[in-house]
């Protein structure tokens, strides 16, 4: 494959991953393997005949492919920042392209969302390419609402559906400064919350059950937990508490009531949801790479996995204390291993710059 961090997903019985790929016609790519034996079924290419953003800055650490395609078991939804948004079909075939913006946010960090699928809708954070809300008629691309705001500038997390009996389904954001709860029919604002994490935000948001908890924020950094339901201004009303502890890129993983990450310095963190109590802050050995973490942790069984960017993958237990179980490294592959993994069916898919690799335990 070619480079990205973008997440693989797993649909039927197939993977899917998108990648760049820097050649004559420099182009993003749509794969699609096989799951079990890794064949290459397909692969869809997007020629980048348009001004990208120069490979230079932020943009170095996670490349040109950074959007995670989301599925709903019968197509593929890709969104490829200034390459648009895309709907292909099992079989590899494209049915519709949006085009969302081709700007660029005064950082030129390149674009860092993924899409959202909501009912029949595909919704968009296009913060880099337009500073807009885009929401697309899943069967059409049609618009069917779209918000722009100056605040999206600087806001890489992908948005967050939050659904509770008898309450209208609210969509989540966190931008910097704020945390925002939208309309996901129509996109107007139900509520908003000041937050701690200024500068850029990239971890999405974590909903669980009646409240919303964000992380991030460069330089002002900090972690917020706030109630679902409010109107217009709930900053006095419904935060229940906020914190100094954050991630700055992983969006960390909630387990038992408690949030357990890796930080862009090395950093494991474990913090309660009640109230935002570190429970422990331990640096984790010698990793390499001056950010060595990008992906977010997920949990699979009893163990949480953590993937570092050129230091392997940390396994771990939730817990009171930080205890590695191993930490399991690729010798032969030395490029950067930005994206979280995915489980299906007792295996474990994980990207690197340079190759899809699928973790199963010997029959």
């Amino acid at each position: 494959t070619g480079s990205g961090s973008s997440c693989p997903i797993a649909v039927c019985n197939m993977v899917i991953v998108i990648c760049y790929v820097n050649q004559a016609t420099p182009m993003r790519q749509v794969f699609c393997f096989d799951k079990l034996t890794g064949k290459q079924l397909w692969a869809v290419d997007f020629p980048i005949d348009y001004r990208e953003d120069g490979y230079r800055g932020f943009i170095t650490e996670h490349g040109y492919a950074s959007n995670t395609p989301a599925t709903d078991g019968q197509d593929v939804f890709v969104f490829l920042g200034k390459g648009g948004v895309h709907r292909i079909s099992l079989d590899g075939e494209t049915k519709w392209s949006v085009d969302v913006g081709k700007g660029s946010s005064n950082r030129q960090w390149g674009s860092g969302s993924s899409v959202l699928l909501y009912k029949d809708s595909v919704i968009v954070n296009a913060a880099d390419e337009s500073q807009t809300l885009f929401c697309l008629d899943k069967a059409t691309g049609k618009e069917r609402w779209k918000q722009d705001a100056d605040m999206l500038e600087l806001t890489y997390g992908t948005p967050r559906i939050a659904s509770r009996a008898g309450a209208d389904d609210e969509m989540v954001l966190s931008v910097p400064d704020e945390v925002w709860s939208l309309n996901p029919k129509t996109g107007k604002l139900n509520w908003y919350a000041a937050s701690p994490m200024t500068g850029n935000v990239s971890p999405s948001v974590i909903v669980d059950g009646d409240r919303v908890y964000s992380f991030g924020g460069y330089r002002a950094s900090g972690s917020i937990a706030i109630r679902l339901g409010g109107k217009d201004d709930v900053t006095d009303s419904m935060v229940e508490w906020t914190n100094r502890s954050s991630s700055y890129v992983a969006t960390p993983v909630l387990h038992d009531v408690r949030f357990y990450w890796i930080d862009d310095r090395g950093v494991a963190f474990c913090t309660t949801a009640s109230v935002g109590e570190v429970v422990y802050r331990e640096r984790v050995g010698k990793l390499s790479g001056g950010r060595p973490v990008y992906a977010s942790p997920i949990v699979a069984g009893e163990c949480i996995y953590l993937v570092t960017r050129r230091s392997g993958t940390i396994v771990f237990k939730p817990g009171d204390s930080f205890e590695p179980i191993a930490q399991n490294r690729f010798e032969n592959d030395d490029t950067d291993f930005n994206a979280s993994p995915a489980v299906s069916d007792g295996r474990m898919y994980l990207r690197s710059n340079q190759t899809l690799y699928c973790i199963a335990a010997q029959p």
